[in-house]
């Protein structure tokens, strides 16, 4: 349990700390736990080009390397920016996805074991 909180405030002080450098009047967050894996939802107020959101997507989805994982998580705080600080978390999580939404951006993270089954994390959108 000590682990599994950890794990999620590292990702929620990595997030958050990438999306208040771009100064947002409004930040949300929401979290979706299971026993086989998380949701974390990121949605910002501002506005991002698409090459910045697409960056955004390539970085998070990066190659997964987790045998650095643990030793860069423990930079949690660090003085790392931008493209680091996405690249930090690409390599810990599953997948992620960064899409346009009415007032900004929604970034979502997903993190969990090979059973895990993201489309099962997801924020209801109005229809």
């Amino acid at each position: 349990m000590r682990r599994r909180k950890d794990i999620i405030l590292h990702l929620l002080s990595e997030i958050a700390s990438y999306i208040l450098e771009g100064d947002p009047q409004r930040m949300v967050v929401s979290l979706h736990q299971e026993e086989s894996g998380l949701h974390l939802c990121v949605i910002d107020s501002n506005q991002h080009s698409d090459e910045e959101i697409a960056k955004m997507e390539k970085m998070l989805n990066s190659q997964k390397r987790p045998e650095l994982a643990g030793y860069y998580g423990a930079m949690t705080g660090q003085d790392l920016l931008g493209g680091s600080r996405l690249d930090l978390l690409g390599w810990q999580i599953k997948h992620a996805d960064v899409t346009r939404v009415d007032c900004g951006i929604q970034i979502d993270l997903w993190m969990g074991g090979d059973e895990f089954q993201s489309h099962k994390f997801t924020i209801p959108t109005k229809e």
